[in-house]
C-alpha cells in the first residue's frame, strides 16, 4: 500500500465524491458534444453542400436547355430522380431511431409517441426527388 501511495496523484476523495453514486449515463454525458448534436450539424452540412451542388447543376443544365423549359424540366427531374442522398439519409435515419433516447425525451400519454419539440416532430424527412424540386422548382 505504500509503494501505491508513492506514485498517488492528487490529494485524498472527498467525502461528497465518495458517496455520489456513479452512473453510466452521467460519465457518458460529461465528454464533449453529445452524438445527437454532432450528427445533426452533420446532416445540416450534408444538406448544404447539397443545395450548393444541385446550385450549380441547375445553373448548368439552364445552360445547356437554352431557354427550352419543356427540356429543363425533363432533364431536372431526371438529375432529381438520380441524386444520391444515401450518405445523409443514412443519418436522418439515425437521428429518427436514436434522437428520442438520447435526448431522453418524454412520451405523449394521448398519442403514444415522444413529445414535440417546440412544437415539431423531432423527425426529419429523408431527402429525395420530391425534396430537389421543392428546394429547386421548375
Amino acid at each position: 500500500m505504500a509503494m501505491f501511495e508513492e506514485h498517488a496523484v492528487g490529494g485524498p476523495i472527498s467525502a461528497t465524491s465518495r458517496w455520489t453514486p456513479r452512473k453510466l449515463e452521467a460519465y457518458l454525458k460529461a465528454g464533449g458534444r453529445p452524438r445527437w448534436m454532432e450528427r445533426i450539424g452533420e446532416i445540416e452540412a450534408l444538406k448544404a453542400n447539397a443545395r450548393m451542388r444541385l446550385r450549380r447543376a441547375r445553373r448548368l443544365l439552364e445552360a445547356e436547355c437554352a431557354g427550352d423549359a419543356e427540356l429543363l424540366a425533363r432533364r431536372w427531374r431526371a438529375l432529381a430522380e438520380a441524386w444520391d442522398f444515401r450518405e445523409v439519409n443514412t443519418l436522418i435515419g439515425q437521428h429518427n431511431d436514436w434522437f428520442p433516447i438520447e435526448r431522453d425525451l418524454a412520451m405523449d400519454p394521448r398519442t403514444k409517441d415522444y413529445v414535440k419539440i417546440r412544437g415539431k416532430s423531432y423527425r426529419r424527412e429523408p431527402l429525395g426527388p420530391d425534396w430537389v424540386l421543392r428546394e429547386f422548382p421548375l
